[in-house]
């Protein structure tokens, strides 16, 4: 390999490296100001593959505090379908992508680094300055617009879909909505808020509790205090945008955990009442009435152990926004496992 080609490669590779750790702006870090003055915005940027990435400034309000301590999020009930793994937001003014280029051009000369910055900074001069495709940052334009860069849901990071917003920064105009379908709007807020809902734990009251017996119906409920509606309400701070997730539990499907075993309803799903709670705690005098939701086994679970009941609530989930846009997403799944422990009736011939 020449040596030119080598010494290229090189400095690719570390360019790769550090990119990470200077793609901020060291006037926003040193205290949110350009040489003239202007204030700069707070975009944090990343590597994700060879594209710049910003941390995404949309926040989120739970609306509604669950009751218990236990939360967790939901799964989507539809398997095609997840929130969204990445977007484009408005991030960079004009000015910070050029005190972006000048940051990596004063790192240039620091041991391990030699020209890297300087190599970097062409680069990006390439596409922001010399017009292919935009000119001088476009700074003519401050105040007028925004870079708007590619935003990676935290808790999808990995998933395959975050490398979908492969563009770099752009220009869009204030005001406009730009022509792509992964840019931030309404219904994508709304999805990334459905990540969010802090659904309560499903950790169901039986009785008998943990240990039962074979051919007695065991009951089921879960306590209306517990499952309430509560919503998530995402935001891009500046642009008056925001959309309301709600989610509303709906049922309680009961998976006894092996195929020995009677549930009630059959189907296992066991619908939530007008009051809010689900089954009907169990009372003196009804150990062998049929629960409105519950389960009989019908082989004790021996020397294998305990059978795993799983207990899966089931949420609706609708959306509003600020621009009367919103409708439904997928239903979402949350449940846990308990362990119950079946014996055969013992009797006592005399």
């Amino acid at each position: 390999m020449p040596a030119v080609n080598r010494q290229r490669r090189f400095v690719t590779v570390v360019a790769a490296l550090v990119i990470p750790i200077v793609l901020v702006p060291t006037a926003a870090q040193a205290g949110g100001k350009t040489e003239d003055g202007s204030s700069l915005g707070n975009s944090k940027g990343n590597l994700q593959g060879k594209n710049i990435t910003v941390e995404t400034k949309v926040r989120t309000t739970v609306n509604g505090t669950p009751s218990t301590g236990k939360t967790g999020n939901l799964s989507s009930a539809d398997s095609n379908w997840t929130p969204p793994a990445c977007w484009y937001e408005p991030a960079f003014s004009p000015k910070e992508i050029q005190a972006t280029v000048k940051a990596w051009r004063g790192i240039s000369g620091l041991p391990l680094i030699g020209s890297v910055g300087d190599f970097v900074g062409d680069m990006l001069d390439q596409r922001y300055k010399e017009g292919k495709p935009y000119k001088n940052y476009n700074l003519d334009k401050q105040g007028e617009g925004m870079f708007w860069a590619a935003a990676i849901n935290p808790k999808r990071k990995d998933d395959p879909e975050a490398m979908e917003c492969d563009k770099p920064p752009f220009w869009v105009d204030n005001g406009v909505t730009p022509p792509e379908p992964l840019a931030v709007s309404p219904q994508i807020l709304a999805e990334y808020a459905y990540d969010e809902l802090p659904v309560p734990g499903t950790e169901i009251e039986m009785k008998p509790a943990g240990v039962t017996k074979v051919n007695l119906p065991t009951w089921i409920w879960l306590d209306k205090a517990k499952f309430k509606k509560i919503s998530v309400t995402a935001s891009l701070p500046g642009t008056g945008l925001s959309a309301t997730t709600t989610a509303e539990p709906v049922s309680l499907h009961i998976d006894p955990g092996t195929s020995d075993a009677q549930t009630y309803p059959a189907s296992g799903d066991c619908q939530i009442n007008a009051d809010g709670s689900i089954g009907e705690p169990y009372a003196d005098g009804k150990a062998n009435d049929t629960p409105p939701c519950g389960v009989t086994y019908l082989r004790a679970s021996g020397s294998d152990g305990a059978y795993a009941l799983q207990a899966t609530v089931t949420w609706k989930i609708s959306w509003t926004s600020t621009t009367g846009e919103g409708g439904d997403l997928p239903d979402g799944t949350f449940g846990a496992t308990q362990d119950v422990t079946v014996q055969e009736i013992q009797s006592v011939n005399r």
